[in-house]
């Protein structure tokens, strides 16, 4: 299908125009095909501050578009043609959706437009990305509202018990797993996977691996659609990084290989041990190199940082291994087809097109600078101190990014300055707040 295709037919009513906020949450509009047509030539316009939005729409503090300079104007979000889907639920006639980013002074703010940017620099320098991505996410037996009359404690989860790669659990939520394979197909998700994880209701869907933005759409579409699909059954979900204390953390995985112009593997030697190839060594030097001062792309809320908590499965630092699950950047795969690095680093609240667009930079960086990367970590990586660290706290992040030369030379000054405004607006919110555990533990003998 078609933008013309579906504008040809007198019986198609009205489509969905969505954009991705900084949050990846997917916000638009339905509008008719009547006015369909004039979007698809001129675009449909779309007030800035949309990208200072948290996601309950507290505006967070961004210089020039939600502070008191701003005019709340509008700049135009351009059709993407090639992303065209059918929304899942809807009737016929008024089922198109139809995936946009910002064009304008904005497109250097928009996570979709920054990512477009980064490949494009990318394969001009030679390279082709290929990438693919895993989502954890918990399922409760409880809707919106019921989690809310709760305060979000003491939730009834979709299972009881850990049950990683549990049978019997996706056996039981047989009709969980169905529907969200049928929820795919209309919104042409290349669900690659699906499985139990390490948590009540704790789980897990992939993304297939893919070229150019679709994998990010596809993940982006994945995260909102499972919310709607949990919503519609009576559920619901969250991506939280940590929703409670007593749950391990949940996370975004990338898996990223990288080819030539003529289609080879560059990571691929089969000379050098584990077939890792000197380009590849500089891949991970690179994002050894840089992604630390990229921490806030990776952990981008208040939330982010309790992920790494003591005795949580989180990367205890920016360290790399073979087949090993204790390192932040974990080196995948033995062939050509399937040689692969792993980030562990991003949870499970990041936005898809900044987390792929930084660290595609970070790992091409160090190719075209030929960084070479610390000493494998070998063995148990939590009981050894990593050579180098991402940010443990929000300001530290905040800070590192702000003084990033690499993140406002790939990414772009005005983005830096903008997420790290508003991520400072978000922390500065949660400073003001009184946990319930600071007055039990300190209110009558602190």
């Amino acid at each position: 299908m078609t933008i013309e295709d579906y504008l040809a037919d007198p019986a198609n009513r009205f489509a969905t125009v969505a954009m991705a906020d900084t949050n990846g949450l997917l916000r638009g509009q339905m509008v008719s095909t009547q006015s369909l047509k004039g979007i698809a030539r001129n675009g449909m316009g779309m007030s800035p501050v949309t990208l200072a939005l948290d996601p309950t729409d507290v505006v967070l503090a961004i210089p020039g578009v939600s502070d008191g300079t701003s005019d709340f104007h509008d700049d135009p979000l351009i059709l993407d043609p090639s992303t065209v889907r059918r929304l899942p639920w809807s009737k016929p006639g008024h089922d198109m959706l139809v995936l946009s980013n910002y064009s304008g002074g904005t497109a250097e703010l928009c996570p979709r437009s920054i990512m477009k940017r980064v490949l494009d620099r990318v394969n001009q320098a030679g390279y082709l990305p290929r990438y693919g991505m895993e989502l954890e996410y918990t399922l409760f037996d409880e809707t919106p509202a019921s989690a809310s009359a709760k305060g979000y404690r003491n939730l009834k989860t979709a299972t009881q018990h850990n049950s990683h790669d549990l049978v019997l659990y996706q056996v039981e939520q047989t009709e969980w797993y169905e529907a969200v394979a049928a929820m795919c197909e209309p919104l042409r998700i290349d669900l690659a996977k699906m499985h139990e994880e390490i948590g009540g209701g704790f789980l897990e869907a992939c993304i297939a691996a893919g070229e150019g933005l679709e994998p990010a759409d596809q993940l982006v579409l994945l995260k909102n659609f499972l919310r709607a699909l949990a919503q519609r059954q009576g559920k619901c979900v969250t991506f939280m990084p940590r929703w409670t204390e007593a749950a391990d953390s949940q996370s975004i995985h990338v898996h990223i290989s990288l080819k030539d112009s003529n289609g080879k593997s560059v990571f691929h030697d089969p000379s050098q041990k584990n077939n890792v190839s000197r380009t590849f060594r500089h891949f991970i030097g690179g994002l050894q190199t840089y992604i630390g001062d990229l921490t806030l792309i990776f952990q981008p809320t208040v939330n982010s940082y309790r992920r790494f908590a003591p005795g949580t499965f989180a990367p205890p630092g920016l360290t790399w291994g073979y087949e090993n699950r204790t390192t932040c950047f974990r080196i995948v795969g033995h062939d050509a087809g399937s040689l692969r690095v792993e980030n562990r680093l991003p949870g499970a609240d990041t936005n898809p097109y900044l987390t792929v667009a930084a660290t595609i930079a970070a790992g091409v960086s160090g190719i075209l600078e030929e960084i070479e990367p610390d000493p494998e970590t070998i063995g148990n990586g939590y009981v050894q101190q990593p050579p180098r660290d991402f940010a443990r706290s929000m300001p530290e992040a905040i800070e590192r990014l702000r003084q990033s030369s690499f993140a406002a030379d790939w990414l772009g000054q005005r983005f830096v300055e903008a997420f790290s405004s508003t991520r400072e607006s978000q922390h500065n919110e949660f400073r003001r707040k009184v946990p319930d555990v600071e007055l039990q533990r300190f209110f009558d003998l602190g």
